[in-house]
């Protein structure tokens, strides 16, 4: 049975276990031991060790056949720190993994005025946290070429689930932007990611990136609107781009400022992946079937 690293232990990474579990003997790298006894009660290995940490890193070296790298960028910096010092560990070990599944996210791509986006297009990222999401792929793509490791790379846009819905914005009132102002948003559901996570581990071809959304192309307004009429809450209000600038924070500023349709037709090709939730209204409607059976509202 081969041995599979799970590098970033959250909420899609958890989902992916269903599909692991009885297939790999499965690892979890944590930061914060208090996790451990979750995941060992889920039949995983816990390794406490912490990738801003360099010397809690020696026991990843020779240690998985397949790595599962959900891990996010450190919240400052032009590069992904912890994308080299993982690599650096990984390759002082007698053996290198024969596979690594990156999740990083579709900001790479930077405004594209609402252009549908292939994986070929060339990168242009805006904000910093993208820029480190692209040294992240950079740097692991040179190991796979370099090392002949099979690297996948999936591009996520906004991850929603029923717990990760915009409901508390809703319900402040935050507003949008109005139609000639609004820009187009993409969309995949934490099961899905989780799934399409694995697929790459089956079928990902080598050094190859894949757009990991759904097959809906919709604005940010219209998104924000189908949650609002399903949970019986108010619209939120729409305004100018020259109004949020005046009156909503930088960072929800920034998901505004920029626009693409994510291009998935590679994701069916080669994954061959069937996604649960192949449009954002059914994946919103589970969402409301699925808080309400526990009565939440």
């Amino acid at each position: 049975m081969q041995t599979l690293l799970i590098v970033g232990s959250g909420d899609v990474a958890r989902r992916t276990l269903p599909h692991l579990l009885g297939r790999y003997r499965v690892f979890a790298l944590l930061r914060d031991s208090s996790q451990a006894p979750f995941w060992r009660g889920k039949g995983v290995h816990p390794l406490v060790a912490d990738l801003d940490r360099p010397s809690t890193l020696k026991r990843l070296a020779g240690l998985a056949d397949i790595v599962l790298h959900f891990a996010p960028p450190p919240e400052r910096g032009a590069e992904d720190s912890r994308m080299r010092r993982l690599l650096a560990s990984l390759c002082r070990g007698k053996s290198l993994p024969q596979r690594l599944v990156y999740i990083s996210t579709s900001g790479v791509y930077g405004d594209c005025g609402g252009e549908l986006v292939p994986e070929t297009r060339p990168l242009r990222p805006v904000t910093a946290r993208a820029r480190r999401r692209v040294d992240a792929e950079r740097r692991l793509r040179r190991f796979g070429s370099r090392s002949g490791v099979c690297v996948s790379i999936l591009r996520a846009p906004g991850i929603y689930a029923a717990d990760r819905l915009p409901l508390e914005r809703l319900q402040k009132g935050t507003p949008v932007l109005r139609g000639e102002d609004d820009v187009f948003t993409n969309h995949i559901h934490a099961d899905d990611l989780a799934m399409l996570a694995c697929a790459a581990l089956r079928r990902g071809r080598p050094n190859r990136v894949y757009n990991a959304c759904d097959d809906s192309h919709m604005k940010m307004g219209e998104y924000f609107d189908r949650v609002a009429d399903r949970f019986g809450l108010a619209r939120p209000p729409r305004i100018s781009r020259s109004e949020a600038e005046k009156t909503i924070s930088p960072v929800q500023l920034s998901f505004m400022s920029e626009s693409r349709r994510l291009d998935n037709r590679r994701l069916h090709r080669e994954l061959r992946a069937r996604l649960r939730h192949p449009r954002i209204v059914d994946g919103i409607d589970a969402a409301w079937r699925e808080r309400s059976k526990h009565g939440l509202p």
